[in-house]
């Protein structure tokens, strides 16, 4: 198979799909790899380690997209990318179609085979190419907020650890999951007063003995969530819905209670975040400021720090981007049902219910689609 990968045109966005290494991988396997020129300098991989690698170097990313049997990306397609597919082609990459209405409509209409890293399972019911993404933009999110909170950015001017005799800055994590989770682990290691919210008891016990005393844990309805933001410095929405829009767990109404200069990093923005007032923003613009509170949306956090990220998330792509292109898709998709569920679009169909259910779409199943 012929595998392209593209430099991703993104805002900031600096991650590759195909490190070196999993180039000669393909490589080793009796593949053939075309990889856009400089793809992969923003995360440490220059172009003399791809070609040492066995690709083949090219410079226009409509001769990738014209020539690739298969497309390997880190983000979502954007339009001019989309129109540049073609039927049968296999797409595989992040694409969080649930708030996307204008990509979903041109992905069913280029009659690619579009699998999302971000729907892939794993026999443990988990979603194992979008966690060491949503590690990184967990570890990331008290970073970035406790930046917000400076005053120069329009923040309350409060350090999240505080100093002896001044409070350490409040942060309330909504969700204990993965994101939820890493995001805990270093707002409570830089010091801050840290709650964690969900509705998983499960979740609640697990974060509970892991931090002890250090975290507080508050089971998730409107009331709590609305107490608590209002006396937040630093508000994480880190909720998730397998393929599905982010549920608004802060609504307009709670926002004016919040202080001042307070900060919101909503790490669910692929999804649609889960504050009423978010949307994306870019890393050159991460901030606006609504009703006094700072929101941090910026749709691919995880490209700040490109080179970790990258290396992360080639570590669980790989195996499935091998299986792809050794067997082709198809028989790839009918051996691996958790492969199979990260197929979101086929052919002209769309297979996620999900998705569907957002847009008001009609869908098959990935089982159908396969005839």
């Amino acid at each position: 198979m012929l595998v392209g990968v593209p430099k991703e045109i993104k805002d900031n966005e600096f991650r590759v799909g195909l490190t070196p290494a999993a180039v000669a991988e393909l490589v080793h396997h009796g593949h053939q790899a075309i990889v856009e020129t400089g793809a992969g300098v923003g995360s440490g991989s220059p172009d003399e380690l791809y070609a040492r690698a066995g690709a083949t170097l090219v410079d226009s990313p409509a001769e990738i997209f014209a020539r690739a049997d298969m497309i390997v990306k880190v983000k979502e397609p954007l339009a001019d990318e989309r129109k540049r597919l073609r039927p049968g082609q296999i797409l595989f990459t992040y694409l969080h179609l649930a708030p996307d209405l204008a990509q979903t409509r041109d992905l069913i209409a280029s009659g690619a085979v579009c699998i999302a890293y971000e729907t892939v399972t794993d026999r443990h019911g988990q979603l194992p190419l979008l966690t060491p993404m949503s590690e990184v933009a967990g570890r990331l999110a008290p970073q970035v907020g406790a930046h917000a909170l400076e005053k120069a950015q329009g923040g309350r001017g409060v350090l999240l650890g505080g100093v002896p005799g001044v409070a350490a800055a409040s942060v309330v994590v909504l969700g204990g999951g993965v994101s939820g989770t890493h995001a805990a682990t270093i707002a409570v290691g830089m010091g801050a007063t840290v709650t964690v919210v969900d509705r998983s008891h499960e979740a609640l016990r697990r974060l509970s003995a892991q931090f002890g005393s250090a975290l507080k844990t508050v089971y998730s309805t409107r009331a709590a969530i609305a107490d608590l933001v209002s006396e937040a410095d630093l508000v994480i929405g880190a909720v998730l819905l397998p393929g599905a829009a982010a549920p608004k767990l802060i609504t307009r109404p709670m926002l004016k209670t919040m202080r001042p200069g307070a900060v919101i990093v909503d790490i669910a923005i692929d999804q649609g975040g889960c504050c009423e007032t978010s949307k994306p923003t870019t890393h050159s613009n991460p901030t606006y400021v609504v009703d006094g509170v700072v929101h941090y949306c910026v749709a691919n956090m995880p490209g700040a720090v490109a080179r970790t990220s990258t290396f992360a998330l080639n570590h669980a792509t790989l195996p499935f981007t091998l299986a792809l292109a050794d067997k082709g898709w198809r028989e790839a998709l009918k051996e691996d049902r958790h492969l199979l569920a990260g197929l979101n679009v086929c052919e002209g169909k769309l297979t996620c219910a999900p998705v569907a259910e957002a847009h008001g779409l009609e869908s098959v199943s990935a089982e159908s689609a396969l005839g």
